[in-house]
């Protein structure tokens, strides 16, 4: 019989890295916000997580509106207040925090990824790449009117072009 090896299973105790990325709805109060994501650290450290990294919240306009349920009635917002939090936790606990966020009124949208060890080392600061312009926000003014044409490919431009160049080269 052959032996096969099969994939180490994480131990009930062994705490593996997340990260917990997050929109807080815009109708919190900007004085609020810090009480709020104080409150989201509170949640990891009390079920026995270790918080590694932050990002604090800030305001910024969302790419699309996001329908949330609330008071009764569906409500579009089209911003939001965006931060993150790396921790880590015993996988065993993840669900125990996941139900709390769900329970979070404050919160628009969250969603919990497990880190490789490459992500845990190299952390992308959002805001700041927006402030150092390394990451830019299109708007629909930049792609009016912007067609890219690819290296190699042809429009009907450049083809009515080039036949009337042949044009007036063989008259």
């Amino acid at each position: 019989m052959s032996e096969t090896k099969m994939p180490a299973i994480e131990a009930e105790n062994e705490l593996v890295s997340y990260e917990f990325a997050f929109h807080i709805l815009p109708t919190v109060a900007e004085g609020e916000v810090t009480s709020v994501f104080d409150k989201l650290k509170n949640h990891i450290t009390k079920i026995g997580g270790v918080i590694t990294d932050e990002e604090t919240p800030k305001r910024f306009d969302l790419a699309y509106e996001i329908v949330k349920y609330l008071e009764g009635k569906n409500r579009k917002f089209g911003s939001a207040y965006f931060g993150w939090v790396r921790f880590r936790l015993s996988s065993s606990e993840l669900n125990e925090l996941t139900e709390t966020f769900d329970e979070t009124k404050e919160l628009l949208r969250f969603l919990i990824v497990k880190l490789t060890k490459v992500e845990e080392q190299h952390p992308f600061r959002f805001h700041d790449s927006i402030v150092n312009k390394q990451v830019r926000i299109i708007t629909d003014e930049d792609i009016e009117g912007d067609e890219e044409v690819v290296e190699g490919e042809e429009t009907e431009e450049t083809v009515e072009g080039e036949d009337r160049k042949e044009e007036k080269e063989t008259v």
